[in-house]
């Protein structure tokens, strides 16, 4: 059995020193917006909490699905560096960029040189960029699959992009690892789900995810953004494929978003009859530590609910 947990949205907080010339740009209403919202909700205490109930159960490996920033500042690209070494070793845990770690022109490129550990495939020596997505690492029996939406876009807007040529080399790393009897797991930031999110927020190219994935095959899918906890599929021949997402990991109690959450996958079997079970763990309160919220049975293309608390 391969234990896989997923965090996304951890918003790392607080904001270093801004200078006028740093928010000569998209970063201004950005910055309102924390100074306003995303600081009296996203704490690091917060944060910690989450990753020492995730580490306590020793899962097979992290998948974290972007925003790890929030303006994309300089400071904030090295202290999320810093921050991905506390959560382990690089082969241990795999990280794509959302589109707060592209806030501006030029962030991306500065994520990719600064995380390209956290988001290199296996065996792979040249610099991460771009055209390095999607990456393949393949970690027991299962393949994880990092897919970048995250791409620079104007004020008010949080838009994902998959375009045709990612797409066209998604579809071949799911065959490749298909053959090999793999589990395929493909984390995403922005959710490839029609109305997920509202129209500035949504990814562009959900038809075509989906039509990749349909088409070639996937178990999994991973996917942050919305700051929900949410279960959806895409439909296909054979078993339809859970589509997951996951509320904030830095998201303190009292907000319209539900609490800080990680999700935490136990994945068995092989292929044609793959066991999931999903369990979803999080905060109820500012005192309360962690504790199962939701028990999902995903195996066999359904998602009936089991257990709940």
């Amino acid at each position: 059995m391969f234990r896989l947990a997923h965090i996304s949205d951890v918003h790392l907080g607080p904001l270093p020193d801004v200078s006028y010339r740093d928010l000569a740009s998209k970063r201004v209403v950005g910055y309102v917006n924390w100074q306003r919202n995303r600081r009296r909700f996203m704490h690091d205490a917060v944060i910690d909490t989450i990753v020492a109930d995730l580490k306590a159960g020793k899962p097979d490996h992290l998948a974290v699905t972007g925003d790890l920033v929030n303006l994309a500042l300089d400071g904030e690209i090295e202290m999320a560096k810093l921050w991905l070494e506390t959560l382990g070793s690089p082969h241990d845990v795999s990280v794509v960029p959302g589109n707060h770690d592209a806030y501006v022109p030029g962030a991306f490129d500065k994520v990719c040189r600064s995380w390209a550990a956290w988001m290199s495939g296996d065996g792979i020596n040249t610099p991460v960029d771009r055209n390095a997505f999607p990456y393949l690492r393949i970690r027991g029996n299962v393949a994880l699959i990092g897919v970048t939406t995250a791409r620079a876009t104007a004020p008010f807007m949080a838009n994902g992009f998959f375009l045709e040529g990612q797409a066209e080399r998604l579809g071949k790393l799911l065959d490749d690892t298909g053959r090999q009897g793999l589990f395929r797991a493909i984390m995403i930031h922005h959710p490839p789900v029609r109305g997920a999110v509202s129209q500035h927020k949504r990814l562009y190219g959900i038809g075509r995810f989906h039509k990749i994935t349909r088409s070639h095959g996937a178990e999994l899918v991973l996917h942050g953004h919305s700051h929900l906890p949410t279960l959806s599929f895409i439909g296909g021949r054979g078993a339809r494929i859970p589509v997951v997402g996951v509320a904030a990991a830095g998201q303190a109690p009292g907000s319209h978003h539900p609490a800080a959450q990680y999700n935490l996958f136990e994945i068995d079997g092989e292929k044609g009859d793959w066991r999931i079970q999903l369990t979803r763990r999080g905060l109820t309160g500012p005192s309360i530590p962690p504790s199962d919220l939701q028990v999902l049975e995903l195996g066999s293309g359904t998602g009936a609910v089991t257990a709940s608390g």
